[in-house]
């Protein structure tokens, strides 16, 4: 278990230990939560570009004092002249929105010039960083698909855990966008660049679809839970269905505690039953979502993607920030640009059936979900990787926060479980494995830490103080200022 820490200029926790020195190094620069949370995502595109990058989509939850808190929707939609969509390669690319996002973000929430939250993975990616076995591991499974998506040219390829990559190309598309904001990646030599490395493959996305993205500006779905407030992501995102079922679950009222995972897991299945329906957002918290306290339904539902990369912030004024960053699958698309040294998301892959079905121009849903949770104690930051598990994780840490009493670092720490494709996971100690074994839950133990248990990160105020701490699955770091 990774304690609590507690800061005074701020505290950061992110997906690795180099996007949380970022986000310090803007705090004590004076930055704002936000600025801290955009320099620590950049980093994170730098060195784990397996799970995100500039080729893909940022979305955040902004939470100030004495206000209410606004969604930052950085994702991008289908072509306008899509004919096809696939789940990887050319056709399964959205306009990548995450530059956008962090204009937009700066503008709104940030205290210093863009140029200087880039700098640190700017840093990076000019003079080197070493390679994790993760992201090792990445390359080598997925050598094939990078292969056929043109990145035989690409610094990246071909390395193993511990070699230093220099990533020019990238360095310098990080610069342009320092000092020329959203229109050196949205228009001229870029926008043509990703444009032409899409059309090579066979793909519809066109420079006239990056001109015209816009980063969508809303209100978050929020939910009362006891004393605590719940916000999420409204549509596209799955964030909806978390707040589904915590909102069944006060509805339920007492019940044993033995039951909660049970519960939980009930709620969960019953919830994915309306992602394809996601675009109704708070529409959706009028159903009833049904439990047998005496045995597992079985509806099954979730799915088995893992990626994606969490940053929690918080500074002294007050401001948090809730954010996951992504390219959906390992690299995406695999569609690589040279001249930029990125790969392209995959997300249009998340288009399904009826309302969520693919069209042009029109964004698919996606599993992206941060969340704030606001308590008596004050705001917290709570996000993790996991796709369908990250509603599933956090609904377990705020289960164990609001119903059990249980303290943050201790709520993220305990083992966990997560259902997928009819079965369900479970770590290996997990201490109810016997309790939901006997109510029909189908369990396939894991190790403890599997990586499909996600990442949680979180930052926030506890007693007027700024917080970080960070799971201790996967690479997640804290530090605070």
């Amino acid at each position: 278990m990774r304690p609590v820490i507690r800061g005074r200029l701020g505290a950061v926790s992110a997906a690795h230990p180099l996007a949380v020195a970022a986000g310090q190094e803007m705090l004590v620069a004076g930055g704002t939560a936000a600025d801290a949370a955009i320099a620590a995502q950049a980093v994170l595109c730098v060195v784990m570009p397996d799970a995100c990058g500039l080729g893909g989509d940022m979305l955040a939850l902004v939470h100030r004092p004495n206000e209410a808190p606004v969604a930052i929707n950085g994702t991008g939609a289908a072509p306008a002249g899509l004919e096809t969509v696939s789940d990887d390669g050319a056709n399964s690319i959205t306009v990548p929105g995450i530059v956008d996002a962090w204009c937009e973000l700066a503008a709104r929430a940030g205290r210093l010039p863009l140029a200087q939250l880039l700098k640190p993975a700017m840093r990076l990616a000019s003079f080197g960083m070493r390679v994790s076995q993760p992201l090792a591991t990445a390359l080598n499974t997925h050598n094939g698909r990078l292969q056929r998506g043109g990145a035989h040219r690409w610094s990246m390829l071909d390395k193993a855990a511990g070699a230093l990559v220099e990533q020019p190309q990238l360095a310098s598309l990080l610069e342009r966008i320092g000092a020329d904001g959203r229109g050196a990646f949205y228009e001229g030599s870029t926008a043509a660049a990703i444009a032409r490395a899409v059309q090579a493959l066979g793909g519809a996305l066109a420079e006239s679809d990056l001109a015209s993205h816009a980063t969508v500006i809303a209100k978050p779905i929020e939910t009362t839970s006891g004393d605590a407030r719940l916000a999420t992501q409204p549509p596209m995102t799955q964030g909806v269905l978390l707040n589904m079922a915590v909102n069944a679950l006060s509805r339920l009222g007492e019940f044993p505690s033995r039951l909660n995972d049970h519960v939980a897991i009930e709620l969960t299945e019953a919830a994915f039953q309306f992602r394809s329906d996601i675009a109704q957002g708070e529409a959706l918290l009028a159903h009833d979502l049904p439990v047998d306290f005496t045995r597992s339904a079985n509806r099954g539902g979730p799915r088995a993607y893992l990626h994606t990369a969490g940053v929690a912030t918080a500074d002294a004024q007050g401001m948090v920030v809730s954010s996951l960053v992504s390219v959906f699958d390992d690299f995406g698309s695999c569609v690589y640009v040279p001249e930029l040294g990125i790969t392209l998301n995959n997300r249009a892959g998340g288009f399904t059936t009826g309302a969520n079905a693919a069209a042009p121009g029109k964004r698919p849903v996606h599993t992206l979900a941060p969340a704030l949770l606001t308590t008596a104690q004050g705001p917290l930051a709570l996000a993790t990787p996991g796709a369908d598990g990250q509603v599933q994780t956090l609904l377990q840490v705020i289960v164990a926060i609001q119903r059990e009493g249980i303290d943050l670092a201790k709520a993220i720490a305990r083992p966990r479980w997560r259902s997928e494709n009819g079965r369900l996971l479970i770590e290996q100690s997990h201490p109810a494995r016997e309790s939901l074994d006997a109510l029909g839950h189908r369990l396939e133990p894991l190790r403890d830490g599997e990586v499909r248990f996600g990442a949680v990160v979180s930052a926030g105020y506890i007693d007027e103080e700024p917080i970080a701490t960070a799971d201790w699955r996967r690479d997640t770091c804290a530090g605070v200022t």
